[in-house]
């Protein structure tokens, strides 16, 4: 059987909306599937590893990449730089996987610009109540922190009209089923099925 192209996904979220919890979970559902793996200029934390939790590379090396033109998105945030390795993804998609890019709005908004065929899932928390209590639950920020990510969550939330799909994540295993839902709906369509069952397609027709 044909290797099928697989399929880019962007998912975002504000801080605290539960969109890692979400993605990790669907990998343990799904086979097929994963999150491509960054690029940072940042140092490697303890137990870090390159390939695996990032691509560790220095400015220089990063510099050269958006040179080249070989990243789908990059930002720097706080000093470090991240970047989403175009090559790296597009060989993952040749191969048949489907590919996750945990990015925000502004990447996402860089990914459409070159990948056309990607497709974009928003999740939002059920109430800005909700997502104060998550935000204060974890239990490792100031008040003022808090108060900072609330605000940069809102604006986040106002690009949720940009996105393909929408996920409410109020009840985590509802939030799931959705979420792999629009998965498997664009493993479905035609153009992916049609290369996954040509075989199949020419043997019913002929």
């Amino acid at each position: 059987m044909k290797v099928t192209t697989g399929q880019l996904f962007i998912v975002s979220a504000p801080s605290g909306a539960g969109k890692t919890s979400l993605v990790n979970a669907l990998l343990e559902t799904l086979s097929g599937i994963e999150v491509s793996v960054s690029h940072t200029t940042r140092a490697p934390r303890v137990g870090e590893q390159t390939g695996i939790d990032y691509n560790f590379i220095d400015q220089e090396g990063f510099q050269q990449l958006i040179d080249q033109k070989g990243f789908l998105e990059h930002a720097t945030v706080f000093g470090n730089s991240y970047g989403t390795s175009k090559a790296l993804v597009e060989e993952r998609l040749a191969q048949g996987v489907d590919v996750i890019l945990e990015i925000d709005w502004q990447g996402a908004q860089q990914v459409r610009k070159i990948m056309k065929n990607c497709c974009s899932i928003f999740i939002l928390p059920p109430s800005k109540q909700v997502l104060d209590e998550r935000l204060r639950n974890r239990g490792q920020d100031s008040e003022e922190v808090i108060s900072k990510r609330m605000r940069t969550a809102v604006d986040e939330m106002m690009h949720y009209s940009e996105y393909d799909f929408l996920v409410v994540n109020d009840d985590f295993k509802v939030a799931l089923n959705e979420l792999e839902a629009v998965v498997q709906s664009q493993r479905l369509v035609m153009q992916r099925g049609k290369q996954a069952y040509s075989t199949l397609i020419n043997q019913l027709l002929n």
